[in-house]
């Protein structure tokens, strides 16, 4: 008889689904929706799905893999002992060189947001490792809200049920957040009418009551236009600016001077259609407005963010049951974080690089030079920026560790590299960065040959650390089961409504929130209120209130903005090695194609100043004429980040430690 594993999605994803693993003789031969996850709701998207094939793929690490020399794609399998010998030979040599662990690196993202997981990141704090820190996608935004709101929070997102309207403002729920968009379908069936804004056609648009397109990277400029456009005809709810904004007066003034017409015209969108926009924020209340990550992609990116919230704020429907601003919840995963930082010992700050600027810090760092170089859960010889100058800097340091399910190109560059488990294969919970669902990963089957998790390995290390030179590290040597009973103390068992994590066996629980945090209570600025006019934006070296930045622009060498938009079955680099590559498709306007001499099915060659990728040309009318669309998805040959700068996004450094990459601010030709 089938036994039955309950989990959580961890992949860096707004639904973080619950999932059952069926479990025969040792072996999973079936995954399903868990019914009882208040959010996904037992169904499951195809990335769910294939995670049963990915299990036991043929292309799964199974061993310890030594490559010498590295570069030479000659792997041999070791045994762990041996992994671990090599690897802490390297930093107990380096420690003994320069005094501290500083020339040893951790770069870390999101390819697994598991709590456990976060392991590699404490080992480095403890160990006074170099860091690099900063989010590659969304920093830009969260720093935004925290100028606005505070301790960023946001409602809960089944509350869209009672929304009038909801505004996907550069966001596809349709493909990258299906269960959101069956709220969504819920509210439209009780009249809610939904409006996408979004540079390109998405699927999401084509179901949509209305699509507007504007030009990429003037979102805040849309936003400061409608805004001017309610305060003009009165349209604003003067009662909820005078009891609960900051900054009405100083904004007021600012929208007053705008040359608004000239504004209007840089976004590509109808006087009429901002009109109507506006009275619709005023007028069809609760406004859910919901921003997606890529619009905050760019050098201008929290800009638009702040200039769009604020439309939130001047109307009153910020505060709305069925209203107000959605862009990420980060409040489950910090908790859960900041927790197994303390239980790890985590106090002491470390030195850090930049993550967007990867290539460049491990370059021109000072003091004591990176010569080792640790990396989980990311891939950025694909997805970082520059990635041909990044793969130079690799190549001059003394040695590299990936820990990975599968050799990625980042993997195929490394002196070392350890298998990981997926996580069906090990033991851990996971919350969500979008709702309020915490739930259980148990260990269903046993690990794929000699793969360990993330934390096991982290452990390993730790020992054979504290034993080659005993006082540098004082890391829990804990398993999995042992950390989740610490992380779970009277404390947040009692917010759960349990009494240990292991009642988690039984179901997900939700963490109790209200529909709306900021309806009737303080938002949490220094000021209480919603911070038009934000001082702690100003001590960064930002405009203090939301301003227009004029968004970059092509040259006549490079003219054509390149936007690589996500795709409903595939998550960044990660589901490349079981999936397969394929050749990449440029979507272009067609009248852009007949200016090029090019056609349906041409073969194209797409460039700028950091390399060049071959594609293949679609023509496709709904993208704006100045704009190549390449989504993502696996391709074969050279990354399409290889294209893509390390220039920054203008915040960041406040929730994330760092600013993000500007990816939709890359530009190209093609011939």
């Amino acid at each position: 008889m089938a036994e039955q594993y309950r989990h959580i999605c961890p992949y860096n994803c707004y639904s973080a689904c619950g999932i059952i693993s069926h479990v025969t003789a040792g072996r999973i031969t079936s995954l399903s929706g868990d019914l009882q996850h208040g959010y996904s709701r037992g169904y499951l998207c195809a990335k769910g799905h294939s995670f049963l094939n990915a299990a036991s793929h043929p292309n799964r690490l199974r061993s310890p893999l030594l490559q010498q020399p590295r570069g030479s794609g000659r792997f041999k399998e070791i045994g762990w002992s041996e992994a671990l010998s090599l690897l802490t030979a390297q930093m107990v040599s380096l420690y003994h060189q320069y005094g501290s662990y500083e020339p040893v690196c951790l770069y870390t993202q999101s390819g697994n947001m598991g709590t456990l997981h976060q392991a590699w990141s404490w080992l480095a704090h403890d160990l006074g490792c170099t860091v690099a820190t900063g989010s590659l996608c969304w920093g830009a935004g969260l720093d935004a809200l925290g100028y606005d709101v505070g301790r960023y929070t946001q409602p809960r997102p089944e509350s869209m049920r009672q929304s009038k309207t909801i505004i996907c403002w550069g966001t596809n729920p349709a493909w990258t957040a299906i269960h959101q968009m069956d709220t969504i379908h819920q509210a439209r069936d009780m009249g809610a009418k939904l409006i996408v804004i979004d540079p390109v056609y998405t699927a999401t648009a084509a179901q949509a009551d209305r699509y507007i397109q504007l030009r990429p990277g003037t979102d805040g400029a849309l936003a400061l236009v409608i805004a001017h456009y309610l305060c003009q005809a009165g349209l604003i709810d003067r009662d909820y600016i005078d009891s609960h904004v900051e900054g009405w007066p100083a904004f007021h003034r600012y929208l007053t001077d705008l040359d608004i017409e000239a504004l209007r015209e840089t976004t590509g969108v109808d006087r009429h259609v901002v009109q109507e926009l506006a009275e619709e924020l005023a007028s069809h209340r609760p406004v859910a407005i919901w921003l997606g990550f890529g619009l905050q992609r760019h050098t201008n990116g929290g800009q638009n963010i702040r200039t769009i919230t604020a439309l939130a704020a001047i109307t009153g429907n910020i505060a709305c049951d069925g209203g107000g601003i959605f862009y990420a919840n980060t409040a489950n995963l910090d908790a859960l974080n900041k927790r197994c930082e303390a239980i790890a010992g985590c106090a002491d700050p470390v030195r850090t690089i930049p993550a967007y600027d990867l290539a460049n810090a491990l370059d021109t760092i000072t003091g004591n030079p990176i010569k080792l170089l640790l990396m989980a859960s990311a891939n950025p010889l694909v997805q970082n920026a520059e990635t041909g100058r990044l793969t130079a800097a690799l190549a001059q340091l003394d040695f590299i560790v990936v820990a990975d399910q599968y050799l990625t190109a980042t993997a195929r560059q490394a002196d070392l590299v350890l298998p990981v488990t997926n996580f069906l294969e090990h033991v851990d919970v996971v919350a969500s960065y979008w709702h309020n669902w915490i739930g259980i990963n148990q260990q269903a089957v046993a690990p794929l040959g000699h793969c360990r998790s993330d934390l096991a390995i982290v452990t390993a290390i730790a020992a054979s650390l504290q034993a080659a030179l005993p006082g540098t590290s004082q890391f829990p040597l804990l398993s999995e089961e042992e950390w989740l009973h610490r992380l779970f103390d009277s404390e947040l068992c009692e917010q759960l409504g349990i009494t240990s994590y292991q009642d988690l066996v039984a179901g997900p629980r939700e963490v109790a929130a209200s529909d709306n945090p900021w309806k009737d209570k303080p938002f949490g600025t220094p000021s209480g209120r919603y911070e038009l006019l934000s001082a702690a934006a100003g001590k960064q070296g930002l405009p203090e209130l939301p301003v227009y930045q004029k968004p970059q622009t092509g040259t006549a060498a490079y003219p054509y903005r390149l936007i690589t938009p996500h795709v409903r079955d595939s998550l960044n680099s990660q589901f490349a090695q079981a999936s397969g590559a394929g050749p990449i498709t440029a979507h272009i306007h067609p009248a852009l194609a007949a200016r090029l001499g090019l056609q349906q099915g041409s073969k194209g060659r797409l460039y700028n100043s950091q390399g060049e990728l071959s594609v293949r040309i679609a023509c496709t009318p709904t993208v704006p004429e100045d704009t190549v669309v390449i989504y993502q998805q696996p391709y074969s040959g050279q990354p399409l980040n290889s294209l893509a700068s390390p220039l920054p996004t203008d915040m960041g450094r406040l929730r994330s430690n760092g600013q993000s990459v500007a990816y939709y601010d890359t530009f190209v030709n093609i011939s």
